[in-house]
């Protein structure tokens, strides 16, 4: 575990870098490709696009502090010693393509999480489940006694939440990325507002303007220690530090364990279900965990993630076809994945279709809007 974790510490280590070449340095290259008298133009008021591209660094840089915080705080926690910027360890040499997209989609995702900018998607997202959880233990006199799990944490603001209102949560995350990231957040930061973030200063299509690509945001929009600090003052006997804490590892392994059987009172899982290359196993697992009666509540697309995987590759040792590794893969519709659900023990409560667009780290000014009708749902085992 030690090696993976590092290997997505060199892919912070890298941001900048990769991102002054990708981002900046190509298209200066580009831009002087042009003809003599257009650039020239172009580089005068009132487009001053080289002054753009100076401010764009300004924006990478501000990015990359976020994430050296993060590789500082990666390698504290897993003892691995940083070493001097003119040495070149193995773990600097890890990082691939893929994995810098990765290291920049967590960065981006701050917004959406942990910014003030990025609470309408949380409102559309987070705030159907959290009203859930209230209506569905409305009676319940101390919440700190009903053990909810979110699988696919993320950087942690549903299980943030959640803890707040005074229930037991334990948020389930595989992606180191992700997993660094979340505790830079929740265990590092001192005060709200205290790093500024440029979500889509690397980007160059759809913008209404260079003030709309430069926007900066300010995070955590609250500081979370603060915060859970108010949430332990009456109405629990259980300090809210005790009372939420985040695994790492796959989900399907993890939890279709007999030490989690019956375990928990709910399960909330929001842009999760997509993710498994076999749904039927989430299903299976997601049950398993539950108590008798306990609550599935479930928010999210179906942007199935493991589409275009090919079969398996012939490993032929199981410890490598555990979880999101195993053999095959199976793509749902929505009215299958309901009759999956029925079929393996579970009572649909409620379920409709959100017809007012959901985003996922979506600029609200952009040019082009991705946007998903979700399902939500809330079902019970039986």
């Amino acid at each position: 575990m030690k090696s993976v974790t590092v290997y997505d510490c060199n892919d912070c280590r890298q941001y900048r870098k990769t991102a002054h070449y990708n981002v900046t340095h190509r298209r200066r290259q580009n831009f002087y490709a042009l003809p003599t008298a257009e650039w020239q133009m172009l580089a005068a008021p009132p487009f001053n696009i080289l002054d753009i591209l100076d401010r764009v660094d300004d924006a990478i840089d501000a990015n990359a502090s976020i994430a050296s915080d993060i590789l500082s705080t990666g390698l504290t926690a897993f003892g691995v010693e940083p070493e001097p910027e003119s040495r070149s360890g193995v773990w600097r040499q890890k990082a691939t393509p893929s994995d810098m997209d990765k290291a920049r989609s967590t960065i981006r995702q701050l917004y959406r999480d942990w910014s003030a900018e990025g609470s309408d998607e949380r409102r559309l997202t987070y705030e159907p489940v959290l009203d859930d959880l209230s209506s569905c233990f409305e009676g319940t006199g101390d919440k700190s006694r009903i053990k909810v799990l979110v699988p696919g944490a993320g950087l942690g603001r549903l299980m943030f939440e959640i803890c707040k209102l005074g229930y037991d949560v334990e948020g389930n995350e595989i992606s180191y990325h992700q997993l660094l990231t979340s505790n830079w957040v929740l265990n590092q930061l001192k005060e709200g507002e205290q790093r500024e973030l440029y979500p889509f200063a690397l980007t160059f299509s759809n913008h209404l303007s260079r003030e709309n690509q430069l926007k900066k945001v300010k995070v955590p929009d609250v500081h979370p220690g603060t915060e859970l600090e108010r949430a332990s003052v009456g109405g629990t006997n259980v300090h809210a530090f005790q009372r939420m804490n985040m695994t790492a590892a796959d989900f399907v392994v993890l939890y279709g364990d007999d030490v989690h059987k019956d375990t928990f009172h709910a399960v909330a899982t929001v842009f999760f279900l997509d993710t498994a290359p076999n749904v039927v196993r989430y299903v299976e697992v997601i049950h398993r965990c539950l108590r008798e009666g306990g609550l599935w509540i479930n928010l999210g697309p179906l942007l199935w993630h493991f589409e275009e995987k090919g079969p398996s590759d012939g490993k032929n040792d199981r410890k490598y076809q555990q979880g999101i590794a195993e053999p095959g893969s199976i793509e749902l519709t929505l009215n299958e994945v309901m009759l999956l659900v029925q079929s393996k023990g579970f009572h649909i409560e409620r379920q409709e279709i959100k017809n007012e667009g959901v985003g996922y780290i979506q600029d609200p000014a952009s040019m082009m809007q991705n946007l998903y009708q979700v399902s939500h749902w809330v079902a019970r085992k039986m």
